[in-house]
Formats: structure tokens, C-alpha cells, sequence
């Protein structure tokens, strides 16, 4: 990694703030309006756990006021920034956030640019990892232990830029490493637990006691953010007398929430608008390009991955794609990181819902026996290796099984999301990606660009071969070619070596 970033220096930054926060007694929590609730807020310097994942579930009405307000040198801890235009991505337009917290960047350009232009620090860290130190933070637990990120850069080993110069080159904060210790004979690294001064969270229904009940995926984050503050903003939908909520409906006790605001309106953009194509539509379906064909081809041959009654969860792009491929013969369960267990198909054209989405902010719906949950339970099941397959994409893969998908230095940061707690977990890990990036090999002796873990890849399916990982050293097994092409050709576009099965299949 002392290749990838110059002048890294390896001091460890505090993140922790010394704001000075109102008093969160007194019995009436209920505020009129979000300008009220944060009136009087200090004017710098806090620092803020919002909620949301996505546009999913955002207190957008509280963001909508602190940036009316002017509140400034925030540090803000969130799964990732909204878009440019909306949630968080407003605060970043006007420049009043100092320093993100976050698993992911995603698509929001403002965000990349601003890191890598210096304008932004950066703490990047894997979404599983940051819903346990915020969970944490909130039950009194100073630090863990989690497989998750070790032999990384962003974890264990540190040095991964949290602030550039404004040349995007010279790094003026590098994160910290972790210490690793041992437990029955595999590697954890120690993570700390985060806390803030102030919490914004939103919830679909609410009494005045300040209990909480959300709706769909629009959980993820907000009770964890609500637990880890000193004092927790919630807005609502709906907000009702205490004592009309069923106490065994409730998510979010009020212990947690200190105010509590009704929406005065919710525009709940949906990031990604994804719809089925209606059933009664005539006509065969709209001819596919090339490259649409060359990820469908892969998706399909994935597809053959699952067993009936598995658990898994399937990553952005191609491996999405895979699950309009199930046999009609099985059932799976499919889990999504944001909170959805159970994930159904993209809504009918119409009926999208904007509090349920994937982990990809696509729409989706949900199947019978469907559950939601927030972050923390969900990268439970992830981290405990109850999720039997994770399917994901890649930017390189070596030889013996190390995954980098997450950065290119310098010129692409989308951030590890969920990638490094699925791949860390012990469950199978089958990735699908196109075979060449640009006549570039992807397949490698060994990866060039920062890991997302070591050793974790069980098979390879490209649009050419698909290949079995011995992760003892064994190396890649090719044991089957797509239909039309030839051994030469894939021994010409794969860098890495490989042996030959004794009996080579076809898809």
C-alpha cells in the first residue's frame, strides 16, 4: 500500500466531540416543528448520527433544518451521504460538513469529489463494522473484536487516506490500524465503538413518550444512531398520544428519544426507481445490447449456485440479476444488508414503495414469510454465518482467493459497504464479473488494488469459464467453459495460473 498513497501519515485522529449539549430532561419531549427541536444546538463543531440508508428512511425534515440553520464543522456518522441533492447531500452542497463517517459513497459524485480533492475528510468503514460500533456505542461497550477487515488497509493494517492535499495525492490523515488478536485459531481485529452528541432519526409512527415504530426498510440505522447519542432527535409521520401503540409493536423504546418532532412533509425521493415489466405487456421484451446479454450470461449460470431453502444474499449489479434465474423447483430466501429478509421482486409499475428497497436503493417487494430488522441484526446473520451464499461482484481476483471490489485509488471510491463483513464471514463466496476490464486481466496472480479480505473467494463465474479457489494453496481449478469458447482463449485472458479439471462442463 505504500505504492498506492504518498506521505500517508499514521497519526489516529479523535473523533471524539466536546460540544456542549442541552439538557435531554424533562418529561415533554414533543417539539413543534424540526427548527425548534434543534434551536439550540451549538453552532459547530457536533457531532451528528443520522439515520437512513440511501434516501431510505432519512430524517429529512431535521437535515432540512440544520442546514437552514447553519450548524457547521460537522463530523457526521451515516451509512453514506444521500445524493448530491438530497438528505445529506445538501449539507455536503454547502459545505458544512467537516468530516463523513461512513460505509459508503455510492453514486453521490459530490461526495467522491470533495474527498478526493481535499475538500472532505473521509473515515471510511465496512457497514457491518460501523452498525456494531454504533450498537456499541449505545449498550456501553467501548470495543470488540470482528473478522471483518482484517488484512485490509482500511482496517487492520491502517494508512487508507481520510483526508487528502487539495492535489488528491498527498495524504494529510491516514486511519490507524487496529490491533488483531487471535481466537480459536483465526485473526480479529479490535474495533472501537462510536458515540455522538446528537442523534437525527426518523420513524414511520411515534407516541409523545418518544417510541418508536418503523416501517419496512426504513429501520436500518435509526435505532442504532438513536441508542449511541447523548441526545436523539426523531422525527415522524405520525404522531400520537402516548399509549396507542401496542407496547409489543414497538422497535425503539423512548429511553432513547429526548424529542420528537411530526414531519411537517415528506418528499421520500426514491433513489432508484426499479419496476417489473407488466405481465399484460404485448410483445417480446425489448432487445438487450451486448453488454447487457454478456451479465445476463453470468447471471444465469449463477443462478445454478443455489439449493433449496438457502439463505443469500446477492450484491449490486450482476449478482441481482441472477435471482429472475432461481429454478422453479427451489425456494431460497434472499437477504438483503439493509434490513429485508425475504426479498421479493421489483415492484409491479406504480406500487414502488419508498420504504422498501435492497441494499442496491433499488425497489423491491417482499415474499410471504418476509422479515425486516435493523443493521445491526442484519450483519448478525451476516457475521454469524447464518447467510449460506453471498454472491458479489469484483474489481480482481487472485489466485488463491483474495477479493478487491471497493476502490481504485485516485480515481474511484464507492466504499466496502457490506462487501467486507459478507466475505469475512466464513460462508461461501462465489463472485461474478466480467472476465477482462478494457483487454485488462481481472483475474490475477495476485490483486493489485486494496483487498476487500484475503482468501475468501470459493468460485469464479465470468462470461467465459467459471473457476473453483482451493484457498489452501491449490490455486484455480478451471472447471467449465461457455458454450463456443475455446481453452486458448481463456488461458490468453487470464493472467493468473490455472489447471484444468478432468472433466470439463459447459453452460
Amino acid at each position: 500500500m505504500a505504492l498506492l498513497f504518498r506521505n500517508a501519515t499514521m497519526r489516529v485522529p479523535s473523533f471524539r466531540s466536546y460540544a456542549s449539549i442541552p439538557s435531554r430532561t424533562g418529561s415533554n419531549k414533543v417539539y413543534q416543528s424540526a427548527a425548534l427541536a434543534i434551536d439550540d444546538l451549538p453552532a459547530a463543531g457536533l457531532k451528528l448520527l443520522v439515520g437512513g440508508f440511501g434516501l431510505c428512511g432519512i430524517p429529512e425534515n431535521l437535515i432540512q433544518a440544520v442546514k437552514d440553520k447553519g450548524l457547521k464543522d460537522l463530523t457526521v456518522v451515516s451509512n453514506n451521504a444521500g445524493i448530491d441533492t438530497f438528505g445529506l447531500g445538501m449539507l455536503l452542497q454547502t459545505r458544512q460538513i467537516k468530516r463523513m463517517i461512513a460505509s459508503y459513497v455510492g453514486e453521490n459524485q459530490l461526495f467522491e469529489k470533495q474527498y478526493l480533492t481535499g475538500q472532505l475528510e473521509v473515515e471510511l468503514t465496512p457497514q457491518g463494522n460501523l452498525a456494531e460500533r454504533l450498537r456499541a456505542g449505545g449498550a456501553g461497550i467501548p470495543a470488540f473484536y470482528t473478522a471483518t477487515g482484517v488484512g485490509t488497509v482500511l482496517v487492520e493494517h491502517g494508512g487508507f487516506p481520510i483526508k487528502f492535499a487539495a492535489d488528491g495525492k498527498t495524504v494529510e490523515i491516514a486511519s490507524h490500524p487496529r490491533s488483531v488478536k487471535e481466537f480459536n485459531g483465526r485473526m480479529y481485529a479490535l474495533e472501537e465503538a462510536i458515540t455522538g452528541d446528537v442523534a437525527l432519526v426518523k420513524a414511520w409512527k411515534g407516541d409523545t413518550r418518544g417510541n418508536l415504530i418503523f416501517r419496512r426498510t426504513a429501520r436500518n440505522f435509526n435505532p442504532l444512531c438513536a441508542a449511541a447519542a447523548r441526545l436523539t432527535i426523531a422525527e415522524v409521520e405520525e404522531l400520537v398520544p402516548a399509549g396507542q401503540l401496542d407496547p409489543d409493536e414497538i422497535h425503539l423504546p423512548g429511553i432513547y428519544v429526548h424529542r420528537i418532532i411530526q414531519g411537517g412533509s415528506y418528499k421520500k425521493p426514491i433513489e432508484r426507481l426499479t419496476e417489473s415489466r407488466p405481465a399484460s405487456a404485448s410483445g417480446p421484451a425489448p432487445e438487450m445490447k451486448e453488454a447487457d446479454r454478456v451479465r445476463h450470461k453470468i447471471a444465469q449460470r449463477a443462478a445454478r449456485e443455489f439449493r433449496d431453502g438457502m439463505y443469500c444474499n446477492l450484491g449490486i449489479g450482476i449478482p441481482t440479476l441472477a435471482s429472475n434465474y432461481i429454478p422453479p423447483s427451489i425456494r431460497i430466501e434472499l437477504q438483503s444488508e439493509n434490513g429485508l429478509l425475504g426479498m421479493g421482486p421489483f415492484p409491479e409499475q406504480g406500487r414502488a414503495d419508498p420504504d422498501l428497497i435492497n441494499a442496491g436503493k433499488e425497489t423491491v417487494t417482499c415474499i410471504p414469510g418476509s422479515a425486516t430488522f435493523d443493521s445491526a441484526q442484519s450483519f448478525g446473520m451476516i457475521r454469524g454465518a447464518h447467510v449460506d451464499l453471498t454472491i458479489l461482484g469484483a474489481l480482481q481476483v487472485a489466485a488463491n482467493g483474495d477479493l478487491a471490489n471497493w476502490v481504485i485509488p485516485g480515481k474511484m471510491v464507492k466504499g466496502p459497504g457490506g462487501a467486507m463483513d459478507l466475505t469475512a464471514s466464513g460462508s461461501r463466496v462465489v463472485v461474478t464479473m466480467e472476465h477482462s476490464s478494457k483487454g485488462a486481466a481481472k483475474i490475477l496472480p495476485s490483486c493489485t488494488l486494496p483487498l476487500t479480505a484475503r482468501g475468501c473467494v470459493d468460485r469464479i463465474i465470468t462470461e467465459l469459464a467459471v473457476f473453483d479457489v482451493a484457498k489452501n494453496g491449490g490455486g484455480l481449478t478451471l472447471i467449465e467453459l461457455a458454450d463456443g469458447v475455446s481453452l486458448e482463449r481463456v488461458r490468453a485472458e487470464t493472467a493468473a495460473p490455472f489447471s484444468v479439471a478432468a472433466q470439463l462442463g459447459r453452460f
